[in-house]
């Protein structure tokens, strides 16, 4: 217990005061089944950048799981999955932006897991199986943050949910959502996303974005637009 507090400690005092590649490099010296734990718990600490860090670099040590011993990083991705799920008596903050980080990384969890995490923003009275749409706000915007992480390296995969996703931009009533679901649309180069994007391209709504390690203050219309020479650079590549 003492050496789980201690890195802990350690790894506190790292997220809030490096930066991103060398909260990374230095994570890297590190085993990763050792930070599994002390970085989940930070997923809760005080601050909000040390939680966005924490969550990012939760899901970096598991993608590195992934290459080093898949299995145990399979393990760790149903801990993410069991909290998400309300049957475990916890909220998941921060969750879904670890999953979406850790695929985002790793090939192997992408391919297994970006359902799962599509399954929680997929629409209610279109799903086919289990239920799993989150009925609580702010834990969407969570996973709108991961299908964007996800989309930027993997746009591919964000194809299935789309429709969902171009049905929230138009159903969500608060510009921090919307923003993220069109920072989706857009990394996940969603053509069909055009129209209702340029229709919130002048929005002058705040937005908070957590990317390459900060926390910015944007607009929704700035988003719009970004998401919008995404889409139109998808379409490019494509022709």
């Amino acid at each position: 217990m003492a050496r789980f507090r201690g890195m802990k400690a350690q790894l506190r005092s790292l997220l809030a005061g490096a930066d991103q590649e060398e909260i990374l490099a230095r994570l890297a010296q590190l085993p990763a089944p050792e930070l599994v734990g002390p970085l989940f718990s930070l997923l809760l600490a005080p601050g909000e950048l040390v939680r966005w860090r924490a969550a990012t670099a939760l899901g970096a040590t598991v993608a590195r799981m992934a290459e080093e011993t898949p299995e145990a990083a399979r393990v760790v991705m149903r801990r993410f999955l069991w909290h998400m799920n309300e049957e475990s008596g916890n909220i998941g903050w921060g969750v879904a932006e670890a999953m979406g980080e850790a695929m985002a990384r790793s090939a192997l969890l992408a391919r297994e897991y970006h359902k799962n995490l599509a399954s929680y923003v997929q629409c209610p009275e279109c799903a086919i199986g289990d239920d799993n749409f989150l009925e609580h706000p702010p834990l969407r915007l969570g996973v709108y943050w991961a299908l964007g992480r996800l989309g930027e390296a993997r746009p591919e995969l964000l194809a299935h949910v789309a429709p969902d996703l171009l049905r929230a931009l138009g159903q969500e009533q608060g510009a921090q959502a919307r923003g993220l679901v069109a920072r989706a649309l857009g990394l996940g180069r969603v053509a069909g996303a055009r129209a209702a994007l340029e229709a919130l391209a002048r929005a002058g709504d705040p937005v908070d974005i957590y990317r390459g390690g900060t926390l910015e203050r944007t607009t929704l219309g700035a988003l719009a637009r970004e998401a919008l020479q995404a889409v139109q650079q998808g379409h490019k590549e494509r022709a």
